[in-house]
Parts: structure tokens; C-alpha cells; sequence
């Protein structure tokens, strides 16, 4: 049974793509990310193309992080004035985004700028998460332990602010150009961003943790609507039919995934999502440099 979905213009096998949205949400319960860094590569595979799978991927990620945020919420763990400062730099990161791949778009390259930039992204990700996973587990072995944040010289930049709730007094500039930096990969590439806005948030910003989570969520969700109207809009690239089957089968996949990490190694976790971003990243490299794309084409009329 297959599925025409008609802004991608692609049909699609309907158990098949449940099947990848269940296992995608598996393992973003399990391993505690969104799966938008997995599911847009798949999407690739699929071949749906690479604006309208980043796109569309912005709408899956924006509704599955409501009800996390929710109950984030309820106990209290949102620091809703760095996520406001945040989220006005992730609006106008997007805004650019947006821009960026419209007149990519024009220029017939977005496909193969969003598939380097995949590359590179994904493999700095993986090798960074390796690392720190080995490094984890050396030092709980060793008993040692290292402080996660300390203050730099982007804390003393103009325009301090107090932050309550994190217990902080750092620059507004700060969040501010985190969230156009995630701003505009969310816009690139589709994911909502919360792994490197997680880490960014802990070891930059020296946010307390348990308020990170939460945070995290809330500005994604700014984020990834903001990518998805703005698509829809200037580039017409959302597809709603795929959207939702992704979200319907991600939802269910990532309560199984949430129910197996209770039983896991949150190390051997860490360690193993490292190695699956990795192969997913060594996997878009080899399909660039066995079929690699045309940078560019002239045509040339013979008089």
C-alpha cells in the first residue's frame, strides 16, 4: 500500500514509512534527542526531496515536543526568560534560514548544500558525542569528576541581564546568538536542534540541568514552527500528509524507547547513539562521493 504525498511528489509505502517513524521514535525515547537528525537523512533515502524532508521534518519535531514542554511546565523546570531570549535569536536565525535556502532553491543547489552541510554537521556531532561518551566512561571508572561550566569572557560582553531562575547574570547577546546559530540549522537541515541547544545550554550558558531540558523544548518548539510556517510560505515546502504519519508513528515508537532506557546504560546509550549518528553520516557521505552532484551546468548554444 502506497501513499502519494503531494508536495514531495513522491509515493511512498505506507507500513514502511510507519515502520521507520515507529523506529525513529524508539530510539529518540531511548537515547533522550528528537529524531530529526535521524529521520531527515531516511527521508533522503526515501527520496523525498531534501527541502520539502527538512521542511516537513520542522512540523514532526515542533508537535512531538509540545506535551514534553508541557510537563516540564507543570514542574516548574522552563526558564521561560533565557528561552524568550533565545527564541527572538532563533526567529530571526530561521528568517535567514529560510532565505538562504530560497535562493539556494533559485540556483538549483539547495539539495546538495543541504546534503554537505548534513555531512559535516553530523560527522562534528558523532565524533564530539564519541568522545565525550568515552570520556564519561573513563572518568566513572576512575572516580573522577570535572566541572561542567565556567565563566568566559562571552558572559562579560555589554547588556548583562539576570536570569532568576537559572541563577544567572550573564549578557543578553549570549543566548541570543545561540538561538540564531540553532536558528538557522534548523532551518538547513530540519531538526529542532535540542542536541546541541542541551549541551550549549549546560556548558556556554551554565545553566543548571534541571532546568535545561525544559527549556531546550520550549524553544524548539518556537524554532520548528517558526521553520515550518515560513517554508510553507515562502518555499512551499511542507508536506502535511507526510508530517502527520511521521508524528503517528513516532509518538508510539518513543514510548517504547522511553520504557527501554530505563533498563539501559545511560553511558553505553550515549555510546551507541555516537556510533549510529556516525554510520547514518558515513552512509550521505558515501552517496556523495559514488553519486556526486553537478555543482553546476552551463549550457552552451553553437552557432
Amino acid at each position: 500500500m502506497e501513499l502519494h504525498f503531494p508536495i514531495a511528489d513522491v509515493s511512498v509505502s505506507f507500513p514502511l514509512l510507519m515502520f521507520l517513524g515507529f523506529a525513529v521514535g524508539v530510539l529518540s525515547g531511548l537515547f533522550g534527542v528528537g529524531g530529526g537528525f535521524l529521520m531527515t537523512p531516511i527521508l533522503f533515502f526515501l527520496g523525498i526531496p531534501k527541502l520539502v524532508a527538512t521542511s516537513t521534518e520542522a512540523v514532526q519535531i515542533a508537535g512531538s515536543s509540545v506535551s514534553g514542554v508541557l510537563g516540564h511546565l507543570k514542574r516548574k523546570n522552563v526558564d521561560l526568560k533565557v528561552g524568550s531570549f533565545i527564541a527572538i535569536g532563533g526567529v530571526a536565525g530561521t528568517t535567514f534560514g529560510v532565505m538562504l535556502t530560497r535562493w539556494l532553491r533559485s540556483t538549483g543547489q539547495v539539495d546538495t548544500v543541504i546534503e554537505i552541510t548534513y555531512v559535516i554537521f553530523l560527522g562534528f556531532i558523532g565524533i564530539i558525542m564519541l568522545v565525550e561518551s568515552l570520556g564519561s566512561r573513563a572518568r566513572s571508572r576512575s572516580g573522577k569528576t570535572h566541572r561542567s561550566h565556567t565563566h568566559t569572557l562571552l558572559h562579560r560582553m555589554p547588556w548583562r541581564v539576570k536570569f532568576p531562575r537559572s541563577k544567572l547574570y550573564m549578557s543578553g547577546f549570549l543566548p541570543i546568538g545561540l538561538g540564531f546559530g540553532v536558528g538557522i540549522l534548523t532551518a538547513l537541515l530540519g531538526v529542532g536542534g535540542g542536541f546541541i541547544m542541551v549541551p550549549a545550554m549546560i556548558y556556554i550558558l551554565g545553566m543548571p540541568t534541571l532546568v535545561v531540558i525544559g527549556t531546550s523544548l520550549f524553544t524548539v518548539i518556537i524554532l520548528t514552527a517558526s521553520v515550518a510556517l515560513q517554508q510553507a510560505y515562502v518555499n512551499v515546502a511542507v508536506d502535511i500528509l507526510l508530517a502527520v504519519c511521521l508524528m503517528v508513528g513516532g509518538v508510539v515508537g518513543a514510548q517504547v524507547g522511553v520504557r527501554l532506557a530505563n533498563r539501559l546504560p545511560a553511558q553505553d546509550l550515549r555510546l551507541w547513539l555516537a556510533l549510529l549518528v556516525l554510520v547514518v553520516c558515513g552512509k550521505l557521505a558515501f552517496d556523495l562521493l559514488v553519486y556526486p552532484p553537478a555543482i553546476a551546468s552551463v549550457e552552451v548554444e553553437v552557432l
